[in-house]
C-alpha cells in the first residue's frame, strides 16, 4: 500500500507528457513545471544567481532544441532536464576555472571544482533514488553500506535475522539501481 506521502510525491514527479513537436507550448510547459527547481539546482552548483539564471536559460534552450530526442521510456522529463542542467553547470564551472582572472581582488571565491560538483550531484541522485525504494530496503542499505555497520549488529538492532537483513540489502541494491536508471543515471 502506498503512503499518502508517496502518492503525493508521485503526482509531483510525474508531470503530464510534453508533446514531441518542438513548439513554444512544449517549452512553456517544461518551463512552468520545472524552472524553479532547475534554477535552485543551478544556483547551488554555481553559487551565483546571475550565472544560475544563464545556466537555466541554456538548459531550457537545449531542451527545446532537443525535444525530439526525449524518450519517456528512458526516464522522466525532470531527470532529463536535470542531466542537461548538470552538464551546463559543469561546462560553466570548467570555463570559469580556465579563464585567467584580471586581478586578485576581482576574483570570485572558488565555488567548487567540476569533479566536486559531479560528486554532489551523484549524492543527490542516490539520495532521491533511496527515497523511491521500500523503507526496509533503504534502512538495510544505509546502515550496512553507507554507515559501514556489520550485518549482525544492524540485524540485532532491527530485530530481524541476519540473513533477512542480507536479503533486504541485496534486493534493496537491485531496487536502487532500477530507481537510478529510471532517473536517467547512465554511469
Amino acid at each position: 500500500m502506498l503512503s499518502p506521502f508517496r502518492a503525493q510525491r508521485n503526482e509531483v514527479s510525474a508531470p503530464p507528457a510534453v508533446p514531441r513537436a518542438s513548439s513554444l507550448e512544449s517549452l512553456r510547459l517544461l518551463y512552468d513545471l520545472h524552472a524553479a527547481e532547475i534554477l535552485r539546482f543551478c544556483q547551488r552548483a554555481l553559487g551565483d544567481r546571475a550565472a544560475a539564471e544563464e545556466a537555466m536559460q541554456d538548459t531550457f534552450l537545449k531542451a527545446w532544441r532537443n525535444l525530439h530526442r526525449f524518450d519517456q521510456g528512458l526516464g522522466s522529463q525532470r531527470a532529463w532536464l536535470f542531466s542537461i542542467a548538470r552538464n551546463t553547470t559543469t561546462d560553466m564551472l570548467r570555463a570559469r576555472n580556465v579563464r585567467p582572472s584580471l586581478s586578485r581582488e576581482a576574483t570570485t571565491p572558488d565555488i567548487a571544482e567540476p569533479e566536486r560538483i559531479d560528486e554532489v550531484i551523484t549524492g543527490w541522485m542516490v539520495e532521491e533514488a533511496l527515497r523511491r525504494i521500500r523503507p526496509d530496503h533503504r534502512v538495510a542499505i544505509v546502515e550496512t553500506y553507507v554507515r559501514g555497520r556489520p550485518y549482525a549488529e544492524v540485524a540485532l538492532e532491527l530485530g530481524v535475522p541476519e540473513g533477512t537483513l542480507r536479503s533486504r540489502s541485496f534486493y534493496g541494491l537491485k531496487a536502487l539501481r532500477l530507481a537510478l536508471e529510471e532517473m536517467g543515471w547512465n554511469d
